[in-house]
């Protein structure tokens, strides 16, 4: 018989293992009619990414639910592929660029694009790359990016849907520009990091009777007005007044307006009203028909309309500001505050709100369906929590601003338009774009409407929304029913990480170190239902001993197997292996797996990753290993030595979808030893 190696070498197996999986096809599913499919269509990572902590959880997460629903004999689909990330592509290329000396206003647009698709040639793989290490059983011949032919033909005929409903729209206002990017950003791609600032109080001149108060003394350039709150009893006699002002060269009209949305108890309970420059003012300026003036431009410089201050960048301006205010007399003081300041979520520039020509995508006939969808229990959230978000954000939705003035992405198909389509316009096509739409393909007919997402809470809005609204537009389908939100993956101090701060974890790194399947593991340990996880590398550890252990059971187990062969085989040729506990530690074990499997069932049921892993790690170390394997040695006749068979091979199959490369290795050292059927543990039955 031959025996496992004394110590089990992940490095010696995984690509190894994973090579032998593509050989077989084993993660292509055939269409079976009789059957309904099980589904995943991965969230698509950035063309321009790499494996971060949070990809590592999420495709465990995916990997084990996949390979489960695999094992169950369900014709089984997950949907690969990467998107083409409008902005970061473009500006991961433009800095490649700089290197080299050039820039893409030197190369055009053309060449430009030409650029970024060699590029995506040479590295778009990396991410895809990193995913196969990890153990992603993917369908890798139905691979899929947001930029393909078939896939643009999608996102084109989407448009173009959408315009002759007359939902889309070009239309002049307020919207967060990125002055680095040079380009618009929705609401959602604009993230609002605490940093420490400073809150000025003043008065436009000597004889203004109201002091307010801001963050950015440059933009009250542009104000034409001052709210308050109506029941504020401070200004109720200013109420509907307007004001001659001269602040800092330029002579103004300022209208005190109130308004029930300003917050008496911020600063001085007055507020500047800048219609150019805020999206809450350029709503309090559309309700109280107030005048707009534009004081910042889009590179993020003072316009002539600031006078004195024209061709200034705004923290040379606020400079200039504060310096004519103190010598005035009419800065009355400086607050430190922790203020969420509005940043561009791919390069981290302060956004400069301001009125711009942009596509829109009306809103409120779309959401009503995806509103009803998960009220109805259509699409349901996991944890529950998450469907109040989903529609608290979806009863309250502005129309979409869908243009973005970059050069990588899908052309607006409108003639004379140079703008691409926010990506997200094309993500929220994924499950059904991916799977052949607009075309009736045969995988659409089958795989489509999806089964589960799996996703992190950051792209509820961004991404899983309008996945939703857009499914049911588009196919009259939901576009899956069920939404697993994983927790976010803090370090262990609880911060979040980031490569940059230096306060991130890289997932190769621990492959490298203890393997996969301990990597996968450890992560599927600590993910017990909670929101946020706090990294620590000890249960990535904790887990290569399990598979140590796991391994030194098997090589245990088989070295007593020698004259059992022939028994082995002739029961697994039957249905289910015939075992006959006689002792108590053998009625003990056998009840204790029992409950095993029924706990792992109900706990990948429920997307409860954490306890399934525990009772795994539990019973695999503790009741078979401790104890019924020591007691084993006392008894071992020809009955112990199947029953200690019976339990290794449940155990492999039950564990099969969290450590795939190690489990699979023992099953290829059983079958050439002939005590196992199955060709693959991969596609081997399932414990019910």
């Amino acid at each position: 018989m031959q025996e496992l190696a004394k110590t089990y070498s992940p490095k010696e197996t995984e690509g190894r293992i994973y090579d032998l999986w593509l050989e077989n096809k084993a993660f292509e599913p055939k269409i079976d009619p009789n059957q309904k499919p099980f589904v995943i269509a991965i969230p698509p990572p950035n063309v321009t990414g790499s494996l971060h902590m949070g990809h590592a959880l999420n495709n465990t997460i995916q990997d084990i639910l996949i390979r489960r629903s695999r094992m169950r004999g369900i014709p089984t689909l997950w949907i690969p592929g990467t998107d083409h990330a409008g902005i970061a592509t473009q500006n991961v290329v433009e800095k490649k660029l700089v290197k080299e000396g050039k820039n893409r206003k030197e190369l055009g647009r053309e060449e430009f694009e030409k650029q970024v698709w060699q590029w995506v040639d040479e590295y778009g793989h990396i991410i895809i790359d990193q995913l196969k290490k990890l153990g992603c059983s993917c369908d890798w011949s139905r691979q899929r990016f947001t930029m393909d032919k078939d896939y643009t033909e999608a996102v084109k005929t989407a448009f173009l849907h959408y315009h002759k409903k007359g939902w889309i729209y070009e239309g002049e206002r307020v919207i967060n520009w990125c002055v680095r990017c040079q380009t618009a950003l929705s609401d959602i791609e604009v993230e609002h990091p605490e940093q420490p600032a400073k809150l000025y109080y003043f008065k436009y001149d000597q004889h203004f009777p109201i002091t307010i108060a801001t963050t950015r003394p440059e933009t009250k350039l542009g104000d034409t007005a001052v709210a308050v709150n109506p029941d504020d009893e401070r200004y109720t006699q200013y109420i509907n007044q307007t004001f001659e002002v001269n602040f800092a060269g330029i002579k103004r009209k300022i209208k005190i307006i109130a308004d029930q949305s300003i917050d008496p108890k911020f600063g001085t309970g007055a507020v500047g009203v800048t219609p150019a420059h805020s999206l809450i003012d350029a709503e309090l300026a559309e309700k109280h028909n107030l005048p707009s003036i534009t004081v910042i431009d889009q590179f993020g410089l003072v316009t002539p309309q600031g006078l004195g201050f024209a061709g200034l960048k705004t923290k040379e301006a606020r400079i200039k500001i504060l310096e004519w205010l103190k010598q005035e007399n009419l800065l009355e003081k400086e607050e430190d505050i922790t203020h969420n300041l509005s940043v561009c979520y791919r390069c981290s520039r302060e956004i400069e709100p301001q009125p711009s020509k942009q596509w829109f995508l009306k809103m409120s006939e779309l959401t009503k369906p995806a509103i009803e969808a998960v009220k109805k229990g259509e699409i349901k959230f996991t944890p529950k929590r998450w469907e109040k978000v989903y529609l608290d954000w979806m009863e309250n939705l502005k129309d979409w601003c869908i243009s973005r003035q970059i050069w990588w992405g899908h052309k607006i198909p409108i003639e004379g338009s140079e703008d691409v389509l926010d990506t997200w316009f094309s993500s929220a096509l994924w499950p059904f774009a991916a799977l052949g739409w607009p075309k009736e393909t045969e995988d659409l007919k089958y795989f489509y409407p999806t089964t589960t997402l799996s996703t992190a809470r950051d792209i509820i809005y961004l991404w899983v929304a309008r996945m939703i609204f857009s499914g049911l537009e588009f196919t009259r389908e939901k576009p899956f029913s069920q939404v697993y939100i994983h927790p976010t993956v803090f370090n262990v101090e609880g911060k979040r990480m980031s490569k940059s701060l230096g306060t991130g974890v890289d997932p190769l790194a621990l492959i490298e170190k203890y393997g996969a399947d301990a990597t996968r593991f450890g992560l599927a340990y600590i993910n017990t239902g909670i929101q946020d996880i706090k990294f620590d590398e000890n249960a990535i550890l904790a887990s290569q001993k399990f598979a140590n252990k796991v391994w030194n059971i098997s090589r245990f187990i088989t070295m007593n197997l020698e004259n059992q062969k022939s028994k082995i085989k002739s029961q697994n040729d039957n249905v289910k292996l015939k075992i006959e506990p006689k002792t108590e530690a053998d009625k003990k074990i056998t009840q204790s797996l029992s409950h095993l499997i029924t706990s792992v069932n109900n706990d990948l049921d429920n997307f409860r990753f954490g306890q399934a892993a525990h009772a795994l790690y539990d019973f695999i170390w503790h009741d078979f290993a401790d104890i019924y394997i020591e007691e084993s040695k006392k008894q071992m006749d020809e009955n112990t030595q199947q029953i200690l068979f019976f339990v290794l091979r449940t155990s492999l199959l039950l564990l099969h979808p969290f450590m795939p490369f190690l489990t699979e290795e023992i099953w290829q050292i059983l079958k050439e030893n002939q005590l196992v059927e199955e060709k693959l543990l991969v596609s081997a039955s399932w414990p019910e």
